[in-house]
Formats: structure tokens, sequence, C-alpha cells
């Protein structure tokens, strides 16, 4: 006993001071994109040839247009863009409100916004949720799950994933949703007691990510369930999921 107790002295305090610090990331992580308003060369596309998950448009002024909803962040745009105009940041703050608030087509972004203010009063500084994992690979469900140790420690901010929907305020779905998941994800949905939040976390839940299309899965949830945040990547940085909850719960 007493080995470990110095131990865990010799450690110090390893939380991190976030969000009153932003976090270090590695310069190799690839974050937000932005894309130039000019220079697009006409009839191109080839960043749209070389993604693999369908994630590029044009726009109707010729400018490619990218589903972060979609985007794997394999940066295979970037590399195959002649004019340089798709960029990929280091920017880890890309939750949003609505399924639109994902489609970047400038240097822009609006980023995730408080639930009302009802809501808030009501959940007060705490929130607890569900993980659903439906049918995902595993990757969204640990970084997830990393956001309970000792640097991230999600439960000071009163956040916790809990073992039944009944203890629940919310979901934190993550994977495509399976045919086999499907009905399992509604029951999950309808043991909420009202009124209930549902986060979808990773391209997998937010539009199916590489499975889309697949006739074993349902593209998300979007057409499931109703959705209040929408956390893009494959997967999401854990600063990533955290920064979509605290703005979920007007802390940031």
């Amino acid at each position: 006993m007493f080995h470990i107790l110095k131990a865990r002295l010799h450690q110090q305090y390893r939380t991190y001071p976030f969000p009153e610090k932003a976090p270090v990331l590695s310069p190799r992580y690839v974050g937000r994109p932005q894309i130039k308003t000019s220079g697009c060369v006409a009839n191109c596309a080839a960043c749209a040839k070389v993604c693999p998950s369908g994630a590029i448009s044009r726009s109707s002024e010729g400018r490619p247009v990218i589903d972060l909803g979609r985007c794997l962040f394999c940066r295979s745009c970037e590399t195959a863009c002649p004019s340089g105009l798709i960029r990929f940041s280091t920017e880890f703050s890309m939750p949003a409100s609505s399924r639109e608030d994902l489609i970047v087509n400038s240097e822009s972004y609006n980023t995730a916004r408080a639930l009302p203010e009802e809501f808030r009063k009501l959940f007060g500084s705490s929130l607890k949720l569900r993980q659903v994992s439906a049918g995902g690979c595993n990757a969204c469900e640990a970084d997830c799950n990393v956001l309970t140790t000792p640097a991230f420690d999600l439960a000071r901010f009163g956040i916790q994933f809990v073992a039944s929907p009944r203890h629940a305020d919310g979901l934190l779905v993550t994977g495509p949703v399976t045919q086999n998941m499907k009905l399992a994800l509604l029951k999950t949905y309808d043991a909420l007691p009202s009124p209930k939040i549902v986060i979808a976390t990773g391209a997998c839940a937010i539009s199916g990510g590489i499975f889309r299309d697949n006739a074993e899965v349902n593209n998300g949830i979007g057409d499931i369930i109703p959705v209040d945040l929408y956390i893009p990547g494959c997967p999401p940085n854990p600063w990533t999921i955290l920064d979509g909850m605290l703005r979920l719960m007007g802390r940031i």
C-alpha cells in the first residue's frame, strides 16, 4: 500500500487544464479542413476522385465542398489538389449542432451551440450518457473511454457514462448502425427519460462513414433518431469529443 501511495505522489497532478488552456496536439494531428475561396481549376475534381468516402463535391462557385460528416481525414484530397486549395489544420474543435454545419466550403466554420436554457437548467451541471456501439470498429469507442482517464477526467465536468439508459440524460452513439443493432438502438432511445439528447460520434454514426450505402448498415443515426450534437472524425480525437460535450452544456 505504501508503494502505491508513493508512486501516486510521484506522478503528481495529471489532469490537463482544459478548457482554460488549449491542448497541445502533435504536429501530425489532422484537424479541421480549410478551403480557400478562389483558385480552383475548372473541371478538375481531383480531390473528389481520390476521396474514399464521397465526402467532396463542388459548390455552385466551382470550389471544393467537404462534408465533415463523411470525411475520414485521410488527407488524400489535400495531396491531390493541384492548386493547394485544401489544407487540414490542427484545429480540434469541430463539433456541430446541425448536419448542415458540417459542410465546409471556406476557411470559416460554425461550431456547436449550447442546449436551450431550459434543458441546461434541468440537467444542472451534470450530464449522464449511455454509450451505444451500433456496429462500430471500436476506434470511436476507445477514444470515448479514454476520456475517463486522469489526463481528461471527464467526471470533473459532471459528465459520466452510465450502465442503464433509464439513468441517462442522453445517448452517445458510435458506429454506422448495422441492421442487427437498429432495433437495439431504438429500444435504448425509447428507454431514456424525456427530455433526451443524442450525440452522434464519428463519421460512421453521422453518415455511415466508409460503410455508407452498404446493405447491412443504415448510414448513421440521422434518419433513425434525432441528433443534437455531431462530432466528426474517424475516429474523433478525445479532445474533439470533450469539446463538443462542453459546448453542448454551455461550458465553452
